[in-house]
């Protein structure tokens, strides 16, 4: 996910003192202020459109016309736009010819600047079109309709699609896969349809969603798609990829990336091994399976899992251990590799945030009406996310080293 670089504060420009002492010359209310705040925003504006008139016709307001002159000013016309303030009722000055183009607000443009920035803002929080148009009226007396809206966010989805088409890096160390459902209308009904996410780790170490893909049912065929775009993108090397045992992973995987090596998120498996144990086993359970995930090599771990199988909570919860047992050759990678890489690829942790961080937004919409709607509010989302995110965990030049070592060339010349 592209990050918005950060930006020093803006430094205002000073006002001059005798100018303050006409404006405020005693106490002033909050509502006194925001009108002024209104009446110098609109004297500024038109000042503004005038000065840009003046260029247009080569001379300013009040100078003599020049004698090669055929054009000249030819009053004001009225016009209401919106601002992030509220609206502004502005007289636009005109010009005899009509070949005057405003660049400030250009014609047939309703709105200032920032106030579509604000409507977004507002809309990647997860309000409804309905409760951006009732903030609207009731902070700045601005009445639009849904389809002003909806055109406003509408326009998300030009980058959103330059966002989902990017380049992408040549090799990834790690990638997540991960999924969250969501409902969203189609052909009549509301289904619900899974969102895949891919959080991907640069050799530096910093993350960065590589793409969202929506699909009724995973399965081969779905990853075959999302791997042969990954590898559209630029991407020509996997190391290592983690997931939740979804479904038709391995084969789309082995097709395309098959160097790559398929890891199971040692913490799923852990957290579904505890959704068999009433809530008071659940701790003196998850300390049992410890020594299985902590082994130091493949077969110790196989070692502790016909121990934990034997011992007591292995003949509480007889299913653990088989649970383990069916996705046993997506753990045992985990084991061949060192501690600190075994940090970098224990979770999926890092992708789940995101996802809870989508499901709060998404859960006050209940149903999309459509896939490129339930996109635009997710990529919103993410961009609020990952802007937040610093470059690399504290702990990522120890794994960087062993990744080094571990994959050679792979890691270390990946465009060659």
């Amino acid at each position: 996910m592209p990050r918005k670089p950060k930006t020093p504060p803006r430094e205002l420009p000073s006002i001059p003192k005798e100018l303050l002492d006409q404006l405020a010359s005693g106490p002033m209310t909050a509502a006194s202020i925001e009108d002024l705040s209104a009446a110098l925003k609109k004297a500024l504006i038109e000042r503004a459109l005038g000065a840009e008139l003046g260029q247009h016709l080569g001379y300013e307001p009040g100078a003599e016309k020049p004698a090669t002159a055929t054009n000249q000013r030819n009053g004001h016309s009225a016009k209401k736009v919106l601002t992030s303030d509220g609206p502004l009722h502005l007289q636009i000055p005109r010009d005899r010819d009509s070949t005057f183009e405003p660049i400030l607000i250009p014609k047939h443009e309703r709105r200032f600047t920032g106030f579509d920035d604000k409507i977004i803002a507002l809309y990647a929080r997860g309000m409804t079109v309905r409760e951006i148009r009732a903030f609207l009226q009731e902070q700045y007396g601005t009445e639009v309709s849904p389809e002003f809206i909806s055109s406003i966010t509408d326009a998300v989805m030009d980058e959103v699609l330059v966002w989902q088409s990017r380049p992408l890096e040549p090799m990834y160390p790690v990638v997540f896969f991960d999924a969250l459902r969501v409902k969203i209308r189609a052909d009549g009904l509301v289904r619900n349809k899974a969102v895949y996410l891919a959080l991907g780790v640069l050799p530096d170490g910093s993350r960065d969603i590589l793409g969202l893909w929506i699909e009724n049912t995973e399965g081969a065929k779905f990853w075959m798609k999302v791997f042969n775009d990954l590898k559209t993108r630029g991407v020509h090397d996997i190391l290592i990829a983690v997931t939740d045992g979804l479904q038709g992973m391995e084969q789309a995987l082995g097709a395309v990336f098959p160097k790559t090596t398929l890891q199971t998120c040692i913490v799923h498996l852990i957290r579904s091994s505890l959704d068999y144990a009433n809530w008071k086993d659940r701790k003196p359970l998850a300390a049992a399976l410890k020594p299985v995930y902590t082994a130091p090599s493949a077969e110790a771990a196989a070692a502790e899992l016909d121990a934990f199988d034997q011992g007591e909570w292995g003949r509480r919860y007889p299913t653990v251990a088989s649970a383990w047992r069916r996705v046993w050759e997506r753990v045992i990678p985990f084991f061949t590799f060192p501690p600190a890489v075994r940090k970098v690829i224990y979770t999926t942790n890092a992708l789940e945030s995101v996802n809870a961080g989508l499901r709060k937004i998404i859960r006050t919409r209940g149903h999309f009406p459509s896939d490129e709607a339930a996109t635009k509010l997710l990529w919103l989302v993410l961009r609020n996310i990952t802007a937040g995110w610093t470059r690399a965990a504290h702990d990522w030049k120890a794994a960087m080293n062993q990744f080094a070592i571990l994959y050679e060339a792979r890691f270390t010349h990946p465009y060659d």
